[in-house]
């Protein structure tokens, strides 16, 4: 009886650090996610001339709070510009902390790169941000360091919005956005945007819809010269892993 009992004991010893080891395992830091959408809609305006786009992105999230990442989508503005680029790539890094309870700091810098644009000014943009978390509301401040995506004279451009997340239950979640870009010189292109997306998450595979607009008619594009600000119903498909 002893021999079993030492036996099961050695057995258990050993299996309850695995166990243990096993319930504490870290989340990967590193994600991928794909998506389809029917509009890239970047700040209420078209980026694809009202037409779909392919998006994929990479993140790396460290536990300190440090994270980087670069996500990529198709567009079809820098083309109706005049200029010969594809898509966009964007490339991030910043660093996230809880300052207080229930109130979450996020600031970091944010590089908007279209290769060969060949724009005069270049659209390639770079600005710096910084967010407020406080439950679900998030403020959140961009001040462009260079000139705002093939504005002239448009360094020190200042985007501010205000948006919120609400869990609904089942994976759903309701996402109002309300957004003012300030055109630096620019006062024509200066707008108001705003959206009311529902998205619904099964198991890393979110559907979505939105409705998306703004004020302004100053942007447009194509052979028609379609109004990019109209407000208009956007669907959406992304796979997280």
């Amino acid at each position: 009886m002893k021999q079993q009992l030492a036996t099961l004991a050695l057995a258990l010893s050993a299996a309850l650090p695995a166990f243990a080891q096993e319930a504490a395992a870290p989340v990967d830091p590193l994600s991928f996610n794909v998506s389809v959408t029917t509009d890239y809609r970047y700040r209420g305006i078209s980026q694809t001339r009202l037409k779909p786009a392919l998006q994929g992105g990479a993140d790396y999230a460290s536990p300190s709070g440090f994270y980087i990442g670069a996500w990529g989508s198709t567009i079809k503005w820098i083309k109706d510009a005049g200029g010969d680029a594809p898509a966009e790539v964007d490339v991030y890094a910043g660093y996230k902390t809880e300052v207080s309870k229930d109130l979450l700091l996020d600031v970091g810098v944010l590089q908007y790169y279209y290769s060969k644009n060949k724009l005069n000014p270049s659209a390639n943009t770079l600005e710096l941000y910084g967010a407020l978390t406080a439950g679900p509301v998030t403020g959140k401040l961009s001040y462009s360091t260079s000139n705002l995506f093939g504005f002239a004279n448009s360094k020190g451009s200042l985007y501010l919005d205000l948006s919120a997340s609400f869990d609904l239950g089942d994976g759903l979640m309701l996402t109002p956005h309300l957004g003012r870009q300030e055109v630096r010189h620019n006062k024509t292109y200066s707008y108001t945007d705003y959206s009311l997306a529902l998205s619904k998450d099964f198991s890393g595979l979110v559907v979505s819809g939105a409705v998306i607009g703004t004020d302004t008619d100053a942007y447009v594009g194509g052979p028609s010269s379609k109004n990019l600000g109209k407000a208009g119903l956007v669907l959406s498909l992304k796979k997280s892993f």
